[in-house]
């Protein structure tokens, strides 16, 4: 958990929008917030009722030499995931998509690391997206060849100790997953 410098505001969940309550956020937010409840899978249910739920995966890529697979995508880095297709399970989704985005083959696909979950709009409903996290392998170092259609500007291999600038500008949701697998 990183160091709490702000406050944390506690939100009463009694009458809670999520909607009303994302536009009402300041583009770019650095505040945070937190829902105290005896019973968190109850409080989730409810919050996920008036959103559509879209399933995704992707992977935290490892190379021969130790390094990470990162992508840069609309001004953020990132790691590589995607939607499940119709008739396809979690652990090809990301398998399929860390291929498709970075221009890689996979050489093996190892335990779930962790699952995330963030929010965002699309049109005038609230999206929860849940992601699964898998640990991946490739064989050597192969060449990235970033998916420009996708919006992926750059990917990159890193060793844990040049991650700075990832840390830096990413989602909350991506620091979780590099503390699952074990690069921070």
């Amino acid at each position: 958990m990183p160091d709490q410098k702000e406050k944390i505001q506690q939100l009463e969940f009694q009458d809670f929008d999520l909607q009303t309550f994302y536009k009402k956020l300041k583009n770019g937010s650095k505040k945070s917030y937190i829902f105290l409840t005896k019973n968190p899978q109850e409080t989730f249910k409810k919050l996920k009722k008036n959103c559509e739920i879209i399933k995704a995966a992707g992977g935290l890529v490892e190379s021969v030499n130790g390094n990470y697979l990162f992508i840069f995508r609309n001004k953020k880095w990132d790691l590589p995931k995607g939607k499940l297709e119709d008739g396809e399970k979690m652990k090809e989704t990301a398998v399929r998509e860390v291929e498709e985005e970075c221009g890689i083959k996979v050489a093996k696909r190892e335990e779930k690391l962790c699952k995330t979950y963030h929010v965002y709009p699309m049109g005038s409903k609230m999206v929860i997206k849940k992601t699964n996290w898998y640990k991946m392998r490739v064989k050597g170092e192969p060449k990235l060849v970033p998916q420009k259609e996708e919006g992926i500007d750059e990917a990159v291999w890193l060793d844990k100790n040049h991650v700075g600038p990832v840390v830096k500008n990413t989602f909350p949701s991506i620091m979780d997953v590099l503390r699952a697998g074990g690069v921070l």
